[in-house]
C-alpha cells in the first residue's frame, strides 16, 4: 500500500509553536495590534472629518489640536447645506455619476461580452488597441476631448453644460472593459454551449446566464464608475462653465474662499456619504455573487 503523501506549508510561525500556550498568546497578540493600527490608520482620518466640522472655525485650528469638541455645533452641518446649497449640487452630481454608470454598464458589458465570447474578426487587434489607450496619459487626453466635447464630429453638437458631457468620456474606460473581459473568459463555457444548444441566442445567453454570473465583476465596476464621477475636478471644471451645472467636486472648490472651514468640512462628511453608501450597496452583491459562477465537475 502506498504511502499516503503530506504536504508541508511553511509558515512564518511553525504549528508546533502555536500548539504551545505561550506561541498562541504570541501569535494572537500581534495580530490584534495589527488589525487595531490598520483600522486605526483608516478609521482616523474619518473621525477627523466628522468631528472636525462639529468645532467653531477657531476650536478647529487652535494648536495642540483637540480630539474631541469643547463645544459641539451641529448647525454647522444645516448651515453648509443651505448656504453652499447642496442640494441642487447633489442633484448634479448623482444626475452625472448616475448616467455615467448606466451607460458603463450597458456599453462596456455588451463590449466585453462581444470580445470574449463572441469572437468576432480582429477582435484581438481591437482589444490591444483599447488596452493601448491605457498607455497615454490622462492629461494629454484632456484637450482633443475638450475639442470634441465642443463640436462632436459627424453631429455638430456642442456638449458644454449637459451631462452628456460626462456620461460619453466614461464610457471609454479601456480599464472596466478588459476588468470585464477578463472575467467573461473565465466563466465556464460548457453552460453557455448548452444554453446555445437549447436555441438561446447571444443576448439571452447574455441577459440570463452571463450577467447572474458575474455580479462580483460588475459590482467592482459599479464603484469605480461611480467614484471616477464622483472625485473627477478638471474634466466637469472644463464642460461645466455655469456654475448651477457642476457637481459637487467643483462646487466645493469655488466656494471654500467664501466659507469658513468647519463649512466646507461639513459640506465634505455630507459629501462622502452617497459614496460610502454606494460602496456598501455594491459590496453585499459582491460578496453574495462570489460563488455564483461555481460549476461541480
Amino acid at each position: 500500500m502506498a504511502a499516503k503523501e503530506t504536504t508541508h506549508v511553511r509558515t512564518l510561525v511553525s504549528p508546533m509553536r502555536l500548539r504551545t500556550r505561550r506561541g498562541r498568546a504570541t501569535y494572537w497578540t500581534v495580530f490584534t495590534l495589527t488589525v487595531a493600527g490598520f483600522t486605526f490608520a483608516f478609521l482616523f482620518p474619518i473621525y477627523w472629518m466628522v468631528t472636525g466640522a462639529f468645532k467653531s472655525p477657531d476650536e478647529l485650528l487652535q494648536s495642540p489640536p483637540t480630539y474631541v469638541p469643547e463645544e459641539w455645533h451641529a448647525d454647522n452641518y444645516s448651515e453648509a447645506w443651505s448656504r453652499m446649497d447642496l442640494a441642487r449640487v447633489l442633484r448634479n452630481t448623482v444626475l452625472q455619476a448616475g448616467g455615467a454608470w448606466l451607460f458603463q454598464i450597458v456599453l462596456c458589458t455588451a463590449a466585453a461580452y462581444a470580445l470574449s465570447k463572441l469572437k468576432p474578426v480582429f477582435g484581438q487587434i481591437v482589444m490591444g488597441a483599447i488596452l493601448a489607450t491605457l498607455m497615454v496619459p490622462a492629461s494629454a487626453l484632456l484637450v482633443p476631448k475638450y475639442l470634441t466635447a465642443v463640436d462632436v464630429p459627424f453631429v455638430g453638437a456642442n456638449l458644454l453644460n449637459t451631462p452628456w458631457a460626462i456620461w460619453l468620456p466614461s464610457v471609454a474606460n479601456a480599464f472596466n472593459l478588459y476588468l470585464l473581459k477578463r472575467f467573461f473568459d473565465q466563466l465556464p463555457s460548457d453552460v453557455l454551449e448548452a444554453a446555445a444548444i437549447d436555441g438561446a441566442g447571444p443576448l439571452r445567453r447574455l441577459w440570463y446566464i452571463v450577467l447572474p454570473m458575474s455580479r462580483p465583476v460588475l459590482g467592482v465596476v459599479s464603484i469605480f464608475a461611480v467614484v471616477a464621477v464622483w472625485q473627477d475636478f478638471l474634466w466637469p471644471l472644463l464642460v461645466y462653465p455655469d456654475t448651477d451645472k457642476q457637481p459637487i467636486s467643483v462646487a466645493l472648490v469655488q466656494l471654500s474662499a467664501s466659507l469658513p472651514l468647519t463649512y466646507l468640512i461639513a459640506a465634505m462628511v455630507i459629501a462622502s456619504i452617497p459614496v460610502v453608501a454606494v460602496f456598501l450597496l455594491f459590496q453585499r452583491h459582491i460578496i453574495a455573487g462570489i460563488s455564483a459562477g461555481g460549476v461541480k465537475e
